[in-house]
């Protein structure tokens, strides 16, 4: 299998229709050992839906942005494995002041949360398992992203947190390559998760991708992420790193829709 023997971290794990749900079902399939990452409120649904997966399996708070909880985070993997192989990066946030369209008038704070909690937060997260890592002997982080190369209708302020989530993804590879540590992000297409239904204006994203996507996009299947994120948290990408890899049909490579249409 892919993964087996594998250890490895999956935050952003929410309901089983998230990305890191299925990211943790695919990853456990292919012979991984798991445990996921939980937050605030929706904690109890993060500890219902990991009781869909093939393999349930422990579920520890953690607010990224709370040093006292990434602390606890490091001492109880240290204690559970010792070491770690990798971990998916499925962490994002903007107040709602700072999406919708409301780009001119966002305040700064916002716009600080949006980057702390969706950029800055990946260098929290390699930083906190990176002695964990190099017990290893190295491992891979994969984040999730959006392209934002263009500038998109209602992400504002998201938008541009995610093109500083690419940033930081370059550097992590930087300063973290001699270690045998590679850094990822996979950007997908959009899909109809939690978190993505409550960006406004989703409706519109769908259609552009069904009207431009050389591939027939699916809105409402995350496996074609989930499994790129499983190659690049195996061994099969080793020299692969400071990569923002697309799995969005082909949306991101063409200007306009088919010729046949």
């Amino acid at each position: 299998m892919l993964l087996e023997g594998k250890r490895l971290l999956i935050t952003g794990v929410l309901t089983d229709d998230s990305i890191a749900w299925h990211v943790a079902r695919i990853v456990q399939e292919e012979g991984a050992e798991i445990v996921a990452t939980g937050f605030g409120r929706g904690m109890r649904l993060t500890e219902r839906s990991v009781q869909r997966l093939p393999e349930p399996c422990d579920v520890l708070e953690l607010d990224i942005n709370d040093p006292a909880q990434v602390g606890a985070l490091t001492a109880e993997l240290t204690d559970r494995w010792g070491k770690i192989d990798g971990a998916l990066h499925a962490i994002a946030f903007a107040p709602a002041d700072a999406l919708g369209g409301n780009f001119l008038n966002t305040p700064v704070e916002s716009a600080q949360t949006a980057f702390v909690t969706s950029a800055f937060s990946y260098k929290t997260l390699a930083i906190a398992l990176l002695p964990l890592m190099k017990k290893a002997g190295g491992g891979s982080l994969v984040a999730l992203n959006f392209d934002n190369t263009q500038a998109w209708p209602a992400y504002d302020w998201m938008g541009v947190a995610k093109s500083a989530l690419e940033s930081v993804t370059r550097y992590l590879a930087r300063d973290l390559g001699r270690d045998g540590i590679r850094a990822n992000a996979v950007s997908a297409g959009p899909l109809g998760t939690v978190a993505a239904k409550s960006i406004p204006g989703f409706d519109r994203f769908d259609a552009l991708w069904r009207e431009r996507s050389p591939l027939v996009w699916d809105a409402t299947d995350p496996e074609p992420v989930a499994r790129m994120v499983a190659v690049l948290l195996s061994d099969w990408a080793p020299m692969t790193t400071g990569e923002i890899i697309h799995v969005d049909g082909g949306f991101h490579a063409v200007a306009a829709g088919n010729d046949s249409d």
